[in-house]
């Protein structure tokens, strides 16, 4: 059996390496073999975990103590999960979803996808 606070831990992990800029986080919080996915500028993106990371170099963004992160929802079905997240960052606002899946015991993130609204 798993609780949520167990389901929750990638997705903190996640809300921590960007609030810190360090890619360490995403890495405890996803599957090696995860994907970012969604469109930049109008251009679909599919990052690798080694990709998403190096958008990162371990400095908090100016502003971090204007943003936030809200888990908005997760919804558990035996061994794997989905959750959206809301993100704040600025004048940006972006939908994170997740699936999550429980590998050994432990829950990690599988993929991600995300839009950013229209400021």
């Amino acid at each position: 059996m798993t609780g949520i606070d167990d389901v929750r831990a990638p997705l903190h992990a996640y809300a921590r390496g960007h609030a810190t800029g360090d890619p360490s986080w995403f890495r405890t919080a996803f599957l090696p073999t995860a994907h970012v996915e969604g469109l930049r500028e109008g251009t679909f993106t599919s990052w690798s975990m080694d990709d998403y990371c190096a958008l990162f170099d371990g400095t908090p963004a100016p502003d971090e103590a204007d943003r936030s992160r809200t888990v908005d929802q997760v919804c558990v079905e035996g061994t794997v999960a989905t959750a959206t997240m809301t993100l704040r960052h600025g004048e940006s606002v972006f939908t994170d979803m997740f699936v999550l899946v429980r590998v050994d015991g432990v829950w990690r993130i599988a993929n991600k996808v995300y839009h950013r609204h229209a400021s």
